[in-house]
């Protein structure tokens, strides 16, 4: 009984850190990016205010959490360029409302001038700032959606 109860617990927290998520986990690898996509330095995002979050999270940490850690990719091809952002914080992201506020304004949803999209899973936040259709954001919403269940 001595020798099973120390394996459980290093079983335990094996499984638990093997789990457990990060933002490199989340964000696209290079073998991931569809053809005919660079990836590109600093932001290409579709509108200012998915960008004015990112820089400034800080700022609205009283309303949707303490930020833990953050990145961004920013992708361009001919037709197509856009940003993703991944945010994670120290608890469950709690500022929906407000986010929706601040991407789309009274339209509470992705239109053609902020066609924004984001997912929330706990402690995660993604934006995608892409117009409608982009190739990478669709495989990133993919990949994303596989490992944050």
């Amino acid at each position: 009984m001595k020798i099973s109860i120390p394996l459980l617990v290093v079983f335990t927290l094996f499984n638990s850190n093997l789990f457990s998520q990060t933002i490199a986990d989340l964000k696209l690898k290079p073998k991931e990016i569809p053809k005919g996509y660079t990836i590109s330095d600093g932001n290409n995002c579709v509108s200012i205010q998915a960008c004015t979050f990112y820089n400034d999270i800080e700022t609205y940490s009283n309303i949707v959490g303490t930020l833990k850690t953050k990145a961004m990719q920013s992708f361009k091809s001919r037709p197509d360029s856009g940003s993703i952002m991944y945010f994670e914080f120290e608890h469950v992201f709690k500022g929906e409302r407000f986010l929706q506020g601040l991407l789309w304004g009274k339209a509470g949803q992705p239109t053609d001038e902020h066609p924004e999209e984001y997912i929330v899973k706990g402690k995660f936040l993604v934006i995608w700032s892409f117009h409608p259709d982009s190739p990478v954001k669709e495989k990133s919403e993919a990949k994303i959606d596989g490992i944050l269940q």
